[in-house]
């Protein structure tokens, strides 16, 4: 997969080209399972912090003053047994939502405690307002297989209203390996979606309770201890280059050829991968 043109992943986006994000979270029974040594959480738990994080984070991004501008729309589809919405309340029948409704409808919000350097070298607790969106569940098999094709049909159906914009990015988080077959064909089909701009992007996160080292955005499957890691990388997208300037940004050594895949994430890779999957173009 390459990017045969310099403008490819260049659209401006604004309100009337907005681009969109779509999430597909694996809350599967597996998912009940610890995440690492030393989190003291659940996977499902420490995955819906993660995302309700950064739905804050996309939230801020189109803040204008009091006004939130609906530059991204949102979907949240969860397979855990069944493929379902993972919006629930007022959100849960659509399948992409303007930032602007996910603003203004979260299903509660939460009062937490941050950890937070005092600048002469200890921490300070810090109360802060957490809104919560999306939900911990887990539960049933691992349908992943129909989760990516639900994905394909609403991204594809997003593609042709908004033919001009910056193209969707679809990102799915998994513990573990599909119940329904093979996966590669219907992500490839996937990746094949796309607007004037560029194809689709996918991206794929594999969280472990494992204490190895994370691999992140690889550009070969070489290293990659299964089968299962290795087709996961092969679902996933080449970077384009603007997200492997911002992964380099970040410290990752990433080339060229890297792919939008994380295998044995932690829970801060988990949280800088998908900060640096759903950075974009300049908002206008």
């Amino acid at each position: 997969m390459g990017y045969p043109s310099s403008m490819a992943y260049s659209a401006e986006i604004n309100r009337a080209k907005p681009t969109a994000f779509f999430f597909l979270i694996d809350q599967s029974g597996s998912m009940d399972d610890a995440w690492g040594l030393d989190t003291g959480k659940r996977k499902c738990d420490a995955v819906a912090d993660a995302i309700n994080r950064l739905l804050s984070t996309l939230v801020l991004r189109c803040a204008k003053g009091e006004d939130v501008r609906d530059y991204f729309q949102v979907g949240v589809f969860t397979y855990g047994g069944t493929v379902r919405s993972g919006f629930a309340g007022p959100l849960s029948s659509r399948q992409f939502v303007p930032i602007s409704e996910v603003a203004d409808n979260p299903l509660r919000v939460e009062t937490r405690t941050r950890k937070e350097d005092d600048g002469a070298g200890g921490l300070i607790e810090r109360t802060i307002r957490f809104p919560v969106w999306f939900e911990a569940s887990a539960n049933g098999n691992t349908p992943m297989c129909q989760a990516v094709e639900e994905a394909r049909r609403a991204v594809q159906a997003w593609c042709e209203l908004y033919p001009l914009s910056y193209p969707p990015a679809v990102i799915n988080i998994s513990d573990g390996e599909p119940t329904d077959g093979n996966p590669i064909p219907v992500s490839d089909q996937l990746k094949q979606i796309g607007t004037n701009d560029g194809k689709v992007l996918f991206f794929n996160i594999h969280i472990s309770g494992s204490a190895k080292r994370p691999i992140e955005f690889p550009d070969s499957p070489v290293g990659l201890p299964d089968e299962f890691a290795q087709r996961l990388f092969e679902m996933s997208s080449v970077l384009p280059p603007r997200l492997v300037d911002e992964a380099r940004r970040e410290g990752f050594p990433v080339t060229e050829r890297a792919r939008g895949f994380a295998f044995n994430a932690d829970l801060r890779s988990l949280i800088q991968f998908l900060d640096i999957g759903t950075r974009t173009a300049e908002l206008r």
